[in-house]
């Protein structure tokens, strides 16, 4: 029997009473893995292998992760500086643990997002406290590591591991590992003998120009063979997403906005009537940027009105905050952390010219806030932004334009719950129920704009205005349960890849 090379080599290289890996089967016979796996493939069209597969896991530290089994976890390290710093005992400051603990940059964040998940303690307000009955020497998530640098991958947890993948700490992959063995035809061949057949797998220039091409024995080609798997680029299902809901907000009516990232105070927060000694302005809730420090124009008129409405309030029984407004501060450049930003440009006219109501005008953009990392919150994400300008608003119109907006993504529980918001009165959280939890998730804040934000404006209608989560949107879509799956250095491709938005 007269075979090609590479197919005599594997045929001689199987084994009649035991499977052997192509891996194996190929470095005996002296071939690429590829060309034994093609070879084996046409034998078994004819009867004389059979090849078998099995998928295989394989687990593997991150360079991060690799660095943690030597050192230990920010996590532990916070929790080990805390209770050095009395935390154990009642709060301390979180600079004073952070500092003591040594942790910089991005190791500051990942101890923050994982401390509290795992009941290490309690951070908030700027104060952290410890649990006395934590036991960070035993936490599982260093002994997967430990057992997966080991090579002991199957003493890990399982729910550990999961984590830790998430975390970027150990990569997962899987793989396919496929065998071959003779078959009864096969070893008759082998014994009856195989010759190898001169044959050419392709055409080459000089086969063309030299006309050989003619007499030589082209090898068969199996179009049913299985070819490497390339995977190209995509948009991001929170792109997807976003895009969506422009599309039903243009057919709801609306308008979209832009506007700048990096925003004076007096837009982001001022317009809003938000006082300058309130604490989301503190740099725990904002990131102020320093080069530049402070924006170079600001409409003065507008500013005065602005500032009177914070020192004095607006009309007769308007009173202000009582407290000091300064135009350095209003100056002072920062990353926005609402879109609202953009609605205070618009509504004001420096944008695009004053507005006769009715007007609807919205943005999906990105915000930026100095949360603390956890399953609903990340340090940037995206707000659905939007505003209606007309005579007579009332709570029941916002509450339809929600309804009618959620239902265009398959939502149809939303909640209502009343809000205090300092803009807006009154204001009410919207809540949607996770379809894999059963848990109420908050997805949104909005309300009717108080006179104290619309009146300095120079608007003299009503105003109905909300900021909803995209990524919440997404989790009550899909039932994602945890934001960093799809956003941020921890997001899981896979899911990403085979996810799609469907309308």
């Amino acid at each position: 029997m007269k075979l090609p090379q590479a197919q005599a080599a594997v045929l001689r290289a199987a084994d009649a009473d035991e499977d052997r890996r192509i891996d194996e089967v190929a470095a005996e016979a002296d071939l690429k893995p590829e060309t034994a796996t093609r070879a084996a493939f046409e034998l078994e069209d004819q009867g004389l292998l059979t090849v078998s597969e099995e998928t295989v896991e394989s687990v593997e530290l991150t360079e991060e992760g690799d660095r943690y089994v030597d050192e230990s976890l920010p996590e532990q390290d916070l929790y080990t500086a805390a209770v050095d710093a009395g935390a154990d005992e009642g709060p301390v400051s979180m600079g004073e643990a952070i500092g003591a603990s040594g942790l910089e940059g991005a190791a500051v964040d990942i101890a923050l997002s994982n401390y509290a998940r795992k009941g290490y303690g309690q951070i908030d307000s700027g104060e952290i406290t410890a649990d006395p009955e934590a036991a960070p020497g035993e936490d599982s998530e260093m002994f997967t590591l430990e057992a997966v640098a080991d090579g002991r991958p199957d003493d890990a947890d399982a729910d550990a591991l999961d984590q830790l993948e998430r975390r970027g700490l150990v990569e997962r992959t899987e793989t396919t590992v496929r065998s071959v063995r003779l078959t009864d035809e096969g070893v008759t061949e082998l014994m009856a003998g195989v010759e190898v057949a001169e044959t050419v797998g392709e055409v080459t220039p000089e086969l063309l120009t030299s006309g050989e091409w003619e007499g030589v024995e082209f090898a068969e080609y199996n179009v049913e063979a299985d070819a490497g798997e390339v995977r190209g680029g995509k948009e991001h299902i929170l792109r997807q997403t976003a895009n969506r809901v422009k599309d039903v907000l243009v057919g709801m009516g609306f308008q979209e906005m832009e506007g700048p990232h990096a925003d004076a105070q007096f837009w982001i927060n001022d317009c809003l009537f938000m006082p300058q000694d309130h604490p989301a302005r503190t740099h725990w809730d904002q990131f102020a940027l320093s080069n530049p420090e402070e924006i170079d124009h600001l409409p003065e008129d507008l500013v005065e009105r602005v500032k009177s409405a914070h020192l004095e309030g607006v009309g007769p029984d308007g009173e202000g905050y009582h407290s000091p407004w300064d135009e350095d501060v209003a100056r002072g450049i920062d990353l926005r952390g609402h879109t609202t930003s953009l609605s205070m440009r618009y509504l004001s006219g420096h944008q695009t010219g004053e507005l006769e109501p009715p007007q609807r005008f919205f943005s999906v953009e990105k915000v930026y806030r100095n949360d603390t990392l956890d399953p609903t919150h990340l340090l940037e994400f995206f707000q659905i932004e939007g505003w209606v300008l007309a005579e007579d608003l009332s709570v029941r119109d916002l509450m339809g334009t929600f309804t009618e907006f959620y239902e265009q993504f398959g939502i149809t529980d939303l909640e209502f719950k009343p809000h205090y918001n300092p803009y807006t009165e009154p204001s009410f959280e919207l809540f949607g129920t996770h379809p894999e939890t059963d848990e109420i998730v908050e997805v949104g804040n909005s309300g009717i704009f108080r006179p104290e934000v619309l009146e300095p404006l120079g608007v003299d209608a009503d105003v109905m205005a909300w900021g909803l989560s995209l990524e919440r949107l997404l989790m009550l879509m899909y039932g994602f349960e945890d934001i960093r799956d799809v956003h941020g250095t921890l997001a899981d491709l896979e899911l990403l890849r085979e996810t799609e938005v469907v309308y």
